[in-house]
C-alpha cells in the first residue's frame, strides 16, 4: 500500500461523529454481543486510533454493520465483527484471493476477498470466528461467506467458505477463482 492510501486512513471529524453514533446505538441495541462491557471505554480506544475508526468505516460504508462481539483482556483489545444478518452486499461476488483472481482468463470479478479485506485495514473471519459469530443470531442464511482458508488447501486450489442452514453453520469448499453474487466475507478488527 503506498503513502498516499495510508495517509487517507483517517475520517474528517463530522464523518467519525456520525460513525460513533451509529456504533454506540448498535452496541446498546445488541448488548447480549458483549456483556460487562461498556461503551465509553470502547469509544475512547476507538478516538485513540483515528486508522481503526477508519477500518470500521470502511466496513459499515460495504453493509457489514460492524459490532463489538469480545474483548482481549491479554491485549487490551475490542473485537468487531461484521454482524450483518446476511454476507455484506457491498463485499460480494469476488474470489477469494489475488492468485484466484489473476488466474481467471475470461468473465474476471472486480477484486478478491483478501485483497479487499487488506484495503479496508481487516481480517477475514476464520472458520472458528464464524462459528463464534453465531452464538449470537443467524447469519448468512441466504448468503455465504468466504472464510481464512488454510495454506494446505490453498496451495491445491481450493478455498473455504461457510454459510447456516437448517440450524447450524456449514463448512464447504471450492475453486478459489470461483464467485458468486450471493458470496462475500465477513470481517474482524481489533481496536
Amino acid at each position: 500500500m503506498n503513502n498516499v492510501q495510508s495517509a487517507q486512513k483517517e475520517l474528517l471529524a463530522e464523518e467519525a461523529e456520525q460513525l460513533l453514533k451509529t456504533l454506540k446505538t448498535r452496541f446498546e441495541k445488541n448488548m447480549d454481543r458483549h456483556k460487562g462491557l461498556e461503551w465509553a471505554k470502547v469509544q475512547e480506544k476507538l478516538e485513540a486510533n483515528p486508522d481503526k475508526l477508519w477500518s470500521l468505516d470502511k466496513m459499515e460504508l460495504t453493509g457489514g454493520e460492524p459490532d463489538v462481539v469480545g474483548y482481549d483482556k491479554n491485549t487490551g483489545e475490542y473485537i468487531f465483527y461484521d454482524c450483518s444478518p446476511e454476507t455484506p452486499k457491498g463485499r460480494r461476488s469476488i474470489c477469494y484471493d489475488r492468485e484466484a483472481l489473476e488466474s481467471r482468463k475470461e468473465h474476471k470479478p472486480a477484486d478478491s476477498a483478501m485483497d479487499v479485506a487488506e484495503s479496508m485495514g481487516i481480517e477475514m473471519l476464520t472458520e472458528q470466528e464464524y462459528r463464534e459469530l453465531h452464538k449470537f443470531g443467524k447469519f448468512d442464511a441466504k448468503t455465504s461467506s468466504w472464510v481464512k482458508t488454510p495454506d494446505d488447501i490453498r496451495e491445491l486450489g481450493g478455498a473455504l467458505f461457510c454459510d447456516y442452514r437448517y440450524g447450524k453453520v456449514f463448512l464447504y469448499h471450492n475453486g478459489a477463482e470461483s464467485y458468486y453474487a450471493a458470496r462475500g466475507f465477513r470481517g474482524s478488527l481489533r481496536v
